[in-house]
Formats: structure tokens, C-alpha cells, sequence
């Protein structure tokens, strides 16, 4: 069969129900050049989401809520969720062998590994934490991407300092209601709820599309007289006076599906406080944007594409916008009258 029509007997829409493993394999097609490695990573990930939903699920009833008395280097209290989803993802890259570098929103520095694997994930092991005291939606955010060093040499900091647009794969689990992990590899978006009778995710939401408009904003409001820039005051006015919804749960990962599933927009705009943003550009905001413009959808820092911003710290921060296209739009023309 020649690459052209592997290529297009991968893009065959498999059917709702489909487990994880099987669409993954039906699909390394895409990527001939993997052999196999690139689809082991992705199983990894799901693997250890599979163990820190477990313990999410058991928050409450063991002691692993709260924080632990120390910040990671975002200046955020850490959780002890933070620490144990951290171990739990880190140990599962590390056992798989296919993954030569992590770097963790959890950790100053990044983890070589040492061998010779071929890709290096940023991960934010748990997104939101703070909120599984009061039983809110949380969730895991991961970016993937080659290696620029050779293989079998030292890792530097110029294999993590790549570009959004140099990912080759990014998602996220949200572990909620149901958990569910969805996932890009540049060719569409795909979600999978995780079944825990079978214990495995399943394909339950094929070939994920972000409206093109919505009637839902979300962001924390609390920051407004904050705000460096006037357009996005603005825009939040034009979202009151055309009746929008406002909906801000302040966990990234559940504010950012929900826009995903219905139509609407994410804004975390640099303010007093964090001038340049606050979330973080490797562990956050690269990951859905990725995510968002394979939906098509768009993401910038208020100035620019968000996958084209060059990175030149590990835990570089940044605004982010995020959401369906009309209402990017709308925001870039507030932004630029100002």
C-alpha cells in the first residue's frame, strides 16, 4: 500500500465506542517514521491518568487534600495532588522509555532521562488542584515534541524552549463527571471518556469542532479594575451588553472544554499583579492552543498567535485568549482601537 493511501485509510471516521488503544493503533499510519514509539507515549499518558483519576476519586477519604506548606516555581501553593499526579505521570514517561525529557510545571529544572528517546513532554500534572477540596473539575494538560539534541546525548534547555507550532501532539484529561482525555496529534481533535468498568477510554466524541461563535465568557472578573489593557475591558463590556453568559469555573482545563463543546471564549489578560500573564506558556497555554486551532478555533497573547510565541525561560508566562474565532476576532478589534 503506498503512503498515500495509508494515509487515507487512517482518516476512515471509526465508529463512538472505539477504545483508546485500538484508534491509536489505527492510526501510526500517520506517522510512518515512529514505528510504534509515538503511540506507546500516548498510551503512557493515559496509563497514568487511569492512576491519578484513582486517586482523585479517593480525595476525601484518605489524606491527600490540601496543600503541603510549599510553592512550585509559578509561586502557587502546592497541593498534595500536585505532588503525588506529578510522581504518578513522571514514573510512567519514565518506564516507557520513549520520552528522553520531561519538564513539569512542578519542578524548577528539567528531568533527562538519559536514554534515548525521541520526545520530550511538558506536562501540567494537575491543573486547578486547589479546587478537589470543594469537588470541582481538575485536570492534566500535556504538550509533546521532538527532541532537537541527538539521541544518547545530554539534554539542554534548547529541546524545551520550542515554539507552540513544533508540538506534534498535545491534550488533556479533565477528570470530572466523567474523565475524559482529548488529544491532537495535527490532525483533528478527538475525545474518549474514560469507562471504569472496562477500564479503558473510549471514542465518545469524534473530530472535535470549537464553534465558530458562542455567547459564553469566561473569566475572572475579580481582575477587572486590574487589567493593563483597556480593550479587553472593552470587550468584556460588549459581552454584557450583548447578553452573554458569564461562566468561570478557575479550573483552565474545565472553562476550556466547556468553550470547546459549546462556543465561547477564555481570557486571562496580563493585570497589575501578573504583568505578563500568569499562566504558563510550555504547560498551559501551547497545549490548547494547539488544540483550539485543530477544532478551529484561535489563541493569541492579545498581540500574537500564542503558537508563535518563541519561549525563553522554562516557566515563561503569558496572557492568554482562547476560544471560537468570531469572538477572537472581536477581541483583536477591541484590543487594536487601543
Amino acid at each position: 500500500m503506498t503512503p498515500s493511501l495509508q494515509m487515507e485509510k487512517s482518516r476512515i471516521a471509526l465508529p463512538i465506542g472505539v477504545t483508546l488503544d485500538r484508534f491509536i493503533k489505527s492510526k501510526q499510519t500517520e506517522y510512518p517514521s515512529a514505528a510504534g514509539e509515538f503511540s506507546q507515549l500516548l498510551r503512557d499518558l493515559a496509563l497514568a491518568s487511569k492512576v491519578v483519576n484513582r486517586e482523585i476519586n479517593k480525595a476525601g477519604l484518605v489524606d491527600i487534600m490540601g496543600n503541603i506548606g510549599q510553592q512550585n516555581s509559578g509561586g502557587d501553593e502546592q497541593q498534595k495532588l500536585d505532588v503525588l499526579a506529578n510522581i504518578r505521570f513522571t514514573r510512567a514517561l519514565s518506564k516507557g522509555g520513549e520520552v528522553a525529557g520531561i519538564v513539569s510545571e512542578e519542578t524548577e529544572n528539567f528531568i533527562d532521562l538519559k536514554n534515548k528517546g525521541k520526545y520530550i513532554v511538558a506536562i501540567d500534572p494537575l491543573d486547578g488542584s486547589s479546587n478537589i477540596d470543594v469537588n470541582v473539575s481538575i485536570g492534566t494538560i500535556f504538550s509533546i515534541f521532538k527532541r532537537k539534541s541527538k539521541a544518547g546525548k545530554p539534554l539542554s534547555k534548547k529541546d524545551f524552549l520550542q515554539k507552540g507550532d513544533c508540538q506534534i501532539a498535545a491534550g488533556y484529561i479533565l477528570y470530572g463527571p466523567s474523565t475524559m482525555m482529548v488529544y491532537t496529534t495535527g490532525n483533528g481533535v478527538n475525545g474518549f471518556t474514560y469507562e471504569t468498568t472496562l477500564g479503558e477510554y473510549v471514542l465518545s466524541h469524534p473530530d472535535m469542532k470549537c464553534k465558530t461563535t458562542g455567547t459564553i465568557y469566561s473569566m475572572n472578573e475579580g481582575l477587572t479594575s486590574h487589567i493593563i489593557n483597556k480593550g479587553v475591558t472593552d470587550y468584556i463590556a460588549l459581552c454584557k451588553f450583548r447578553n452573554y453568559s458569564g461562566r468561570y469555573i478557575g479550573s483552565l482545563v474545565a472553562d476550556f472544554h466547556r468553550n470547546l463543546l459549546k462556543g465561547g471564549i477564555f481570557l486571562y489578560p496580563s493585570c497589575k499583579k501578573y504583568p505578563k500573564g500568569k499562566l504558563r506558556l510550555l504547560f498551559e497555554a501551547n497545549a490548547l492552543a494547539f488544540i483550539v486551532e485543530q477544532a478551529g478555533g484561535e489563541a493569541s497573547d492579545g498581540s500574537k498567535p500564542i503558537l508563535r510565541i518563541q519561549p525563553t525561560q522554562l516557566h515563561e508566562t503569558t496572557a492568554l485568549f482562547i476560544g471560537s474565532k468570531n469572538m477572537m476576532k472581536d477581541l483583536q478589534k477591541c484590543i487594536n482601537k487601543n
